[in-house]
């Protein structure tokens, strides 16, 4: 990683500090001279996509170039997978803190970075629940307010954020406050859709249309009709189906496989992805007209770490969903403080403290913990210790089952016996990389 050489660095902020303050980005010399932007929010995409923040005309930039975003650390850069790279204080770099006044070369411009002293006017939610997350750290009161407003319209979002951050609860909270809560809400994993059916599965086909298609099928579209439907992983959309839901979007009408006639449908459509789709699109991974129409609102889901603050109001919300009564509740709390859950960092994300919590029903008893088959899990209501027994051996399972073929997924389902597919969900279900 490169940093800058300027003397005056610039104070690690946090987005309580980006509230108050915010950056502004100056081209000082090149094509687009002049050209200027103030940050709306704790990060700025530059490029020369019109979507961007800072939009340049320079035809060396790339579409979505970098992004500069304010953290506890600092202002951060980071290159998108950009053409020709992004230079900070004449290094090329994948990322880099800045400081005051870091000249910046993006294609044949260079641009000055500069604190700035005015509130960027960041909408904060009054409560620190929606749907079913929970929090109050303005990093989720911020994304609170987003989803309430995404709730009054039918708006296409995207959801981003690293995996068990909670986007398909966010999902799920934004259809239960809109207009169209009494209607369908339809979940489409896109990573675990077969790639010789995606199309049939999103939009149905005609008998007949190909082998194995005995009767016509209405697809995902037509069963949400009236309501919403939920693309989870749209980053892992096959390339051939991305056209076909570009028409979706834009004429909000599909048509079954094998079928020549154009069927209207009413959806909402909601996205989410860990993914970073600007990447993608610079890469020719994801089409740039179709980011253009997910991406018409974002919400982004902040990971656990970055909202610390928000553990002892996320641990009791969950205690009420895994424990059946307050006299359960109350006896785990004693465990937990015995084990000072809430006053340390917690490492992982709001999945992994879910699984933490499980286990902890079946492993703590007051004992100090344990090896799971010793402990008296018969204390606990069946569905719940079966299903904490459950994710407790996934979760070692996986976990060995990467160690010994590091990282290779391809190797490690192949060992396990089972689909790529279905060994990256189990993964995503336990919270692992």
């Amino acid at each position: 990683m490169a940093t800058s050489s300027h003397t005056e660095a610039v104070p690690p902020p946090t987005f309580e500090r980006a509230l108050r303050d915010g950056f502004r980005i100056v081209v000082v010399d090149g094509p687009d001279r002049g050209a200027t932007a103030l940050s709306a929010g704790v990060a700025m995409t530059i490029g020369s996509d019109p979507t961007c923040d800072l939009v340049l005309g320079c035809r060396a930039t790339s579409r979505f170039h970098c992004e500069i975003e304010l953290g506890d650390e600092g202002a951060l850069i980071r290159d998108l997978g950009s053409t020709n790279g992004t230079r900070v204080d004449g290094v090329r770099v994948l990322t880099a803190f800045l400081r005051r006044g870091s000249e910046v070369e993006i294609g044949r411009d260079r641009l000055r970075f500069e604190l700035v002293d005015e509130p960027i006017g960041i909408d904060l939610f009054p409560g620190d629940r929606f749907g079913s997350l929970v929090g109050r750290s303005p990093a989720m009161r911020a994304a609170f307010a987003r989803m309430a407003r995404a709730a009054t319209n039918t708006t296409t979002v995207l959801l981003t954020g690293e995996t068990g951050t909670g986007k398909d609860t966010a999902a799920e909270a934004i259809h239960a406050a809109s207009a169209r809560a009494d209607r369908p809400f339809i979940v489409v994993d896109c990573a675990s859709l077969p790639h010789a059916l995606a199309e049939s599965e999103l939009f149905g086909h005609r008998a007949g249309s190909f082998t194995g298609a005995h009767t016509d099928r209405i697809g995902a579209f037509e069963a949400t009709s009236g309501g919403t439907i939920f693309l989870d992983e749209i980053g892992e959309l096959p390339a051939t189906i991305q056209p076909k839901l570009l028409r979706v979007l834009e004429r909000r009408e599909i048509q079954r496989v094998g079928d020549p006639i154009s069927r209207p449908v009413d959806v909402r459509i909601l996205a989410a992805t860990h993914r970073d789709l600007r990447r993608d699109v610079n890469t020719g991974r994801f089409r740039a007209d179709l980011y253009f129409r997910l991406a018409v609102m974002t919400v982004h889901l902040p990971p656990l770490r970055d909202r610390q603050d928000d553990l002892p109001l996320l641990v009791e919300a969950l205690l009420a969903e895994l424990t059946p009564d307050e006299t359960s509740r109350d006896r785990l709390r004693r465990q937990l403080s015995l084990n000072t859950l809430a006053r340390l960092d917690w490492p992982g994300n709001v999945r992994e403290l879910r699984n933490h919590l499980e286990r902890s029903l079946v492993l703590d008893h007051g004992q100090g913990g344990g090896d799971l088959a010793e402990l008296p899990a018969a204390e606990l209501p069946f569905a719940v210790a079966r299903d904490a027994w459950q994710r407790w051996f996934e979760r070692r399972y996986l976990m060995d089952l990467l160690h010994r073929h590091r990282g290779n997924i391809t190797a490690a389902a192949r060992h396990a016996g089972m689909h790529r597919t279905h060994l990256y969900r189990l993964l995503q279900r336990a919270g692992l990389p």
